[in-house]
């Protein structure tokens, strides 16, 4: 399963470069989607990335006008992050790139996406936060394949 999730995310990355995106990047964008403006410590800690690494994910969205992140009015030392609407079209076209993926693959890409959903619901129901539990229940795409315990890098 490992290779074929490297092999799924290198294929799809390929994709999402031309829209400086990354997997890592989309991952954030769902998160915000589902979530909301949120802190960028708070995204972090949903993603299970150190807060540096998630910094860096953020500063690549933000030049693109995918982001946009400000200062807490409560915390001036926080930051919080919100999905911009060039970010909600573009995180569109992201998802069908997804599907596209295995479009052509000698598997039913449909049934696939469908047991694997089961499985990451499955293993989060058992180690992962509250606050993944909600993305995972609302989410249909990729943070349902890759949020869990990976580097956004």
């Amino acid at each position: 399963m490992s290779t074929a999730a490297r092999l799924v995310e290198h294929a799809w990355n390929e994709k999402l470069n031309n829209l400086g995106l990354t997997h890592a990047g989309v991952i954030a964008m769902e998160v915000l989607a589902v979530k909301g403006p949120i802190s960028q410590v708070l995204l972090a800690q949903i993603v299970r990335v150190q807060a540096q690494t998630m910094g860096k994910t953020l500063a690549r969205l933000e030049s693109h006008g995918y982001i946009e992140r400000s200062r807490s009015s409560s915390d001036r030392r926080s930051q919080i992050v919100s999905l911009s609407d060039a970010g909600s079209r573009v995180l569109e076209t992201a998802e069908r790139l997804e599907r596209e993926v295995l479009r052509d693959s000698p598997v039913d890409a449909d049934a696939l996406r469908g047991e694997l959903k089961i499985l990451v619901r499955a293993l989060s129901g058992q180690q992962a936060s509250p606050e993944v539990h909600e993305i995972v229940a609302a989410s249909g795409t990729s943070v349902l394949t890759g949020a869990e315990g990976r580097r956004m890098d």
